[in-house]
């Protein structure tokens, strides 16, 4: 009987992962339609990627991140 309950409760957790797995399709799907409407009025899309990147980060680790990009940016001379 244990084995019973516990293959039931294992199916229903595969189910419940494969349709948060196709949710997880849909939505990025949908994400991906938005990008290309983005990109058909004429907005470039990778810096779209880089702001929406920083905007998930907590403002520290945001200017920790921009501070060690013009470090590397001066040392290469790609800024005055």
């Amino acid at each position: 009987m244990n084995e019973n309950v516990s293959a039931a409760q294992l199916r229903q957790f595969i189910e419940r992962i494969e349709t948060l797995e196709e949710e997880k399709k849909a939505v990025a799907d949908q994400i991906k339609d938005v990008y290309a409407e983005a990109k058909g009025t004429g907005f470039d899309t990778k810096t779209m990627r880089s702001i929406i990147r920083l905007r998930k980060m907590e403002a520290s680790a945001r200017a920790e991140a921009e501070a060690l990009l013009d470090t590397y940016k001066t040392a290469l001379g790609l800024i005055d």
